[in-house]
């Protein structure tokens, strides 16, 4: 399969630079595998598609400001990190640039000095292995110096950190938000749970995976860089409740998606208890193991989460509904509108 078979024209004027207030009141596609309808609803109506006793997979992670701006030491040339993975206690693996300038043995100051990064080494992808150097604490200097690494699709300066959190956002680590999580409300939240919609929690740190580009002409070639997850025995139980039951697990987001079903793949296709690194790439063809239903947004073109959400509905009913979405003017990516595939 190609990657040339996921692309779309995608006027640039629909891709979303502010988030919509309340959070719930962005768009909501749902499409209906069963007779590939659609309803063009807000995401506020989410819950009359949802009963009681089905499964909500959320993911609690919660994003660090990840992006540091400061100089070269030795020449005052303007240099910026993006934290992506924790390696050790105070190194990371980091996108640089400009990163020809940025080799192993140079150091960089930020914040005048308080917090110093050394080169040590390069990584994939052009990316490259930081030593932190500083005093105090790391993640109180991270949140003074740091800035929230948003997208580069998105020009419009963040007014307000907490919009680019999911309500619920708990674990820090992320080098973005799990976006479809970004359109609940504590409210919405708490009308879904009195009526018995069941909620459970999976951690997943965004990280360069979510980032990459497919580079190679042929899909099954491209491989998904490694990702820390964590999977709760709650979960684990709830879910399996839920499947012996019969009742629908929905994953809210890709992220989410990512965690069920890397995990599952990784025990022989049974959803185990987990915490460390996984690396799963899902495209159409993929046979599911755990998600009956996904909450996503709209994705980049040719990129691995329009393949994966492909994979749930088949790739020309998917681009036909993208089609649909633009025609309908929706709002694309991290700031855009939602949709629900039932």
């Amino acid at each position: 399969m190609n990657v040339k078979d996921f692309n779309f024209e995608l006027p640039q004027e629909l891709i979303a630079q502010t988030p919509v207030e309340p959070r719930d009141h962005s768009r909501l596609l749902v499409y209906d595998r069963a007779d590939h309808s659609l309803q063009h609803l807000h995401f506020y109506d989410l819950p009359q598609f949802l009963h009681a006793g089905d499964a909500l997979v959320i993911n609690e992670t919660k994003v660090i400001p990840a992006r540091l701006l400061g100089q070269k030491e030795d020449t005052g040339v303007p240099v910026e990190l993006l934290l992506l993975k924790r390696l050790e206690r105070d190194v990371w693996e980091a996108l640089v640039r400009p990163g020809r300038r940025l080799r192993p043995g140079t150091m960089c100051v930020f914040g005048k000095g308080l917090l110093r990064a050394e080169i040590i080494d390069n990584a994939e992808d052009g990316g490259r292995k930081v030593r932190f150097h500083y005093q105090g604490v790391f993640e109180e200097i991270l949140d003074r110096l740091g800035q929230m690494p948003l997208p580069p699709y998105i020009h419009e300066k963040l007014m307000d950190k907490t919009r680019y959190q999911t309500v619920y956002a708990r674990e820090e680590g992320s080098a973005a938000a799990p976006t479809a999580g970004l359109h609940f409300t504590p409210e919405l939240r708490a009308q879904m749970a009195s009526a018995g919609v069941e909620w459970a929690e999976v951690t997943l740190h965004v990280g360069y995976g979510t980032f990459s580009p497919v580079r190679c002409e042929d899909i099954r070639e491209h491989v998904m860089h490694e990702e820390f997850v964590e999977v709760p025995q709650a979960t684990v139980d709830a879910i399996g409740k839920a499947k012996a039951e019969g009742r629908p697990v929905i994953a809210v987001g890709t992220t989410s998606a990512r965690t069920l079903e890397g995990v599952a793949g990784a025990h022989g296709g049974e959803l185990t208890a987990h915490q460390g690194w996984i690396n799963c790439f899902i495209w159409p063809g993929y046979r599911f193991h755990v998600l009956d239903g996904l909450i996503t947004n709209f994705h980049l073109p040719e990129s691995t989460l329009l393949m994966l959400v492909s994979a749930l509905t088949g790739r020309e009913r998917m681009l036909e509904t993208y089609t649909e979405a633009v025609k309908m003017e929706y709002r694309f990516f991290s700031y855009g509108d939602a949709m629900l595939i039932r």
